[in-house]
């Protein structure tokens, strides 16, 4: 499926997976309407959306910036509904943007908890909430929701976190039956190892030659927006099964240091990280 002229909503645009992914979906004639909180330049925190919006343009694509803080349900609302009235239409929706806290429950506090869960699953959530509608008027569209697939025996450690990711893919699983006569597709994708992003860089998890480029899960994502890989709505997905799908079988060239094999971070892996 030619992506040209469609319209797609990317939350948490301005840097990482959020900021590679817009650039591609620019690159193939996506109007991206790019939201984030980060408008303005922050020490703390490289990349802004400007600097999104200008790669894009620079690239021949069209951006719109929409600042958005996701965990507000007018903000969210807005979002959606500026991106159908500026641009005409609403085809793809990328609910991309996400807060990482990990600890015990015990040492969870409830600002944390709400935190994980309002970036988390209830954004995710309303957006697709609002930008349902939109969808129905245009004869469909796909959802992709950053989430793992469910797996038992793995959130010592991160409860809260899991609680929020699997609350996200329980939304693929059921909104893609909701809506399936709707024309309206809904996968969650989810990377095999630990992508590199300013959450595995500020928080320290690991080193670049542990992680893969964010283009892995750019690839699974435009796999799926494109039908090169026709995986069933409403699964959950890691990036290296989508990628197969799709013919992509050597997957060298998405390690940050060329030449390693960066670690299998599967939650279904006896020896995964998350089993530790």
């Amino acid at each position: 499926m030619d992506l040209q002229g469609k319209v797609a909503i990317v939350t948490g645009a301005s840097r990482g997976i959020g900021k590679a992914l817009s650039i591609e979906l620019g690159k193939r004639g996506v109007s991206v309407v790019l939201a984030s909180k980060t408008v303005d330049p922050d020490p703390r925190l490289p990349g802004t959306l400007e600097d999104v919006r200008k790669a894009i343009v620079d690239a021949g694509g069209k951006a719109f910036i929409q600042p958005t803080d996701v965990r507000s349900e007018e903000q969210v609302k807005a979002m959606v509904e500026k991106a159908a009235s500026e641009l005409g239409r609403v085809d793809i929706l990328i609910n991309n943007a996400g807060a990482l806290f990990w600890s015990s429950v015990e040492g969870t506090p409830a600002k944390r908890f709400d935190l994980v869960m309002g970036v988390n699953a209830r954004a995710s959530f309303l957006a697709a909430h609002y930008a349902i509608p939109h969808m129905k008027k245009r004869g469909g569209g796909h959802i992709i929701n950053m989430s793992p697939p469910i797996t038992p025996g793995v959130t010592k450690g991160h409860v809260a976190y899991m609680i929020s990711k699997f609350g996200m893919t329980r939304l693929t699983e059921g909104l893609a039956e909701e809506v399936a006569a709707d024309n309206i597709k809904v996968h969650s994708v989810w990377p095999v190892t630990m992508v590199e992003s300013q959450a595995t860089i500020g928080n320290h998890l690991g080193e670049p030659a542990m992680w893969r480029k964010a283009d892995s899960i750019v690839d699974s994502t435009i796999a799926l927006l494109t039908g090169a890989s026709k995986l069933k709505s409403g699964s959950a997905l890691y990036d290296e099964e989508v990628l197969a799908s799709a013919g992509v079988l050597d997957l060298s060239k998405y390690a940050c240091v060329a030449g390693t094999n960066p670690p299998n971070c599967r939650l279904d892996e006896p020896n995964s990280y998350w089993r530790s």
